[in-house]
C-alpha cells in the first residue's frame, strides 16, 4: 500500500473512532492500528513492538507526525489529559483521492472502532499486549490462557494475572468476531 493510501486509512480509523466517542490519543490510534493491520489484515506495513505500553510502532507515530505537517490529522487539547487527533483541513481532500482504499477497508476500520473505541488506555494496553502475546506465541492453543497471563504478566508486571486473563478472554471474544471479516471459518 503507498504512503497516502495508507494515510486514507488511518484517517478512516480517527473518524471511526470518533464517531465511537473514542479519546482517539496517539496510544487509541496505535492500538487500533496494531489489530486492523495483525488481527485483519490491513497491508499498513508498521512494524510493532512490545513497548511500555503495549504494541508500538515508531513507524506509525511519525506517520502521524507527517500526517500532522501535511494537516490531514491535527491535535485538539483536552486537558487534563493528552490531546485528542481529529481530522485536519486536508483529510476531505484526501478522502476525495482514494475513495477505493476507502471502501475496500471500510468495514474492518469500523469492526476496530466498534470493538476498541469504547476502551480507555489501560484497557487498550492489555487488550493489544494480549493480542500481541497470542499472535507471537504460537506454540500455545487458545485453551491455553492461564500459560498466556502468566507470560503477559511476567513482559509487564503491572498487569496482574487475573487482568491478563481477561484480556486474553476478550481478545479470543474480538479474534472469533473477526474471522468472517477476513474470510476465515
Amino acid at each position: 500500500m503507498k504512503r497516502l493510501q495508507r494515510c486514507t486509512v488511518i484517517l478512516s480509523l480517527v473518524e471511526a473512532l470518533l464517531q465511537k466517542d473514542s479519546w482517539c490519543g496517539e496510544t487509541h490510534i496505535q492500538k487500533a492500528t496494531y489489530f486492523l493491520q495483525e488481527l485483519l489484515r490491513v497491508p499498513l506495513a508498521f512494524d510493532f513492538i512490545l513497548y511500555k505500553h503495549g504494541p508500538f510502532s515508531f513507524d506509525l507515530s511519525d506517520e502521524l507526525m507527517a500526517m500532522r505537517a501535511d494537516d490531514m490529522v491535527q491535535l485538539k487539547s483536552r486537558p487534563p489529559y493528552g490531546p485528542s487527533i481529529i481530522p485536519g483541513s486536508n483529510s476531505e481532500r484526501l478522502k476525495q483521492l482514494f475513495p477505493i482504499t476507502l471502501q475496500k477497508y471500510k468495514e474492518r476500520v469500523e469492526f476496530v472502532a466498534k470493538e476498541l473505541g469504547g476502551f480507555g488506555v489501560a484497557d487498550l494496553e492489555r487488550t493489544a499486549t494480549a493480542l500481541y502475546v497470542t499472535l507471537k506465541d504460537t506454540t500455545l492453543g487458545d485453551d491455553k490462557i492461564e500459560e498466556r497471563a502468566l507470560l503477559i504478566n511476567k513482559l509487564k508486571p503491572h498487569i496482574s494475572i487475573e487482568n491478563a486473563r481477561l484480556s486474553l478472554e476478550n481478545g479470543k471474544e474480538i479474534r472469533e468476531k473477526a474471522k468472517s471479516l477476513i474470510g476465515i471459518g
